[in-house]
């Protein structure tokens, strides 16, 4: 039996995370080939799986002399296979028991479901902050920074970019976003959507996907029984400041690829001046951390 889906997980300096992510989605009931891209790791990430896993014929290992950028890599590995769904799967998640499963099965039960996410939680079990998330805008990116989206309880008006974890739905649910940590993507919508944006460097480029396929009339679906844990920041905490920086990048390249059109010029000074003015206030919190 041929395997149903491509994994792909692009690795940089992941350490130990990867191999506990890789034997998760081993693990799992359903079919699977996985490719591991390593993004010239130095921490000895890709060795370690290349002995515990490299012998096995479902697992196929990449490793590039430089640095290509996420989009680029899940780009190279979905061009070599031709499951008919693609899960992109950060290198610090592991899938818990019937994930992908559950993942699957809301795809095969909703046509114009392009992608579905799980829920994604810590090791305490608390559902992280972006499990559930709205396309950013202006206003609702405001609403988030300042706070006021905890008015959004009762005053729909200041609801914030993400969903708070006590309001998730307990059922599948068409959402306009979900984590980009764990995605089951249809191939071929994927592909007629154009792949991921390789203009982004790192962050920005999960939302420009869903955003697109949104455009091309198909929708996300959020399965909150398929549970998935996520150890945020592993690969970023070797280069804190550039990832900190390509974030905000993030931002104001899906703003004004989607959204700029639609203000008049002092409005998108506006944006991309509060889009570093949060660069600039949240600065110190990286460098306090690292």
């Amino acid at each position: 039996m041929s395997a149903e889906i491509q994994v792909i997980i692009v690795n940089f300096n992941a350490g130990e995370t990867l191999s506990r992510c890789v034997q998760s989605v081993l693990s799992s009931r359903e079919k699977v080939s996985i490719t591991v891209v390593d993004n010239a790791s130095v921490d000895g990430s890709t060795e370690e799986i290349q002995s515990l896993f490299g012998q096995l014929e479902n697992v196929e290992i990449l490793c590039n002399d430089k640095n290509i950028g996420f989009s680029r890599a899940v780009n190279t590995a979905a061009r070599l296979g031709d499951e008919e769904l693609l899960l992109i799967l950060n290198p610090d998640c592991e899938l818990l028991s019937g994930a992908l499963g559950y993942l699957q099965q809301a795809l095969e039960h909703d046509p114009l479901a392009a992608l579905s996410g799980p829920t994604v939680v810590d090791r305490a079990g608390v559902v992280q902050k972006g499990t559930l998330r709205r396309f950013p805008d202006p206003w609702n990116s405001l609403v988030t920074l300042t706070g006021l989206w905890r008015l959004g309880r009762w005053f729909p008006a200041f609801k914030g970019v993400n969903r708070h974890h006590s309001s998730l739905p307990d059922s599948n649910t068409t959402v306009e976003a979900v984590s980009g940590a764990c995605m089951l993507v249809r191939r071929k919508a994927f592909e007629d959507a154009g792949s991921m944006d390789e203009g982004y460097g790192l962050h920005g480029e999960d939302l420009d996907l869903m955003y697109r396929l949104q455009q091309q009339g198909n929708h996300c679906v959020f399965v909150p029984a398929a549970r998935v844990f996520h150890q945020q920041g592993v690969s970023s905490r070797s280069r804190p400041l550039w990832v900190h920086r390509q974030k905000h990048l993030g931002m104001q390249r899906f703003f004004h690829k989607f959204q700029a059109q639609r203000y008049p010029l002092p409005v998108r000074w506006l944006v991309i001046a509060g889009i570093w003015l949060r660069y600039l206030l949240t600065l110190p919190r990286v460098l306090l951390r690292n």
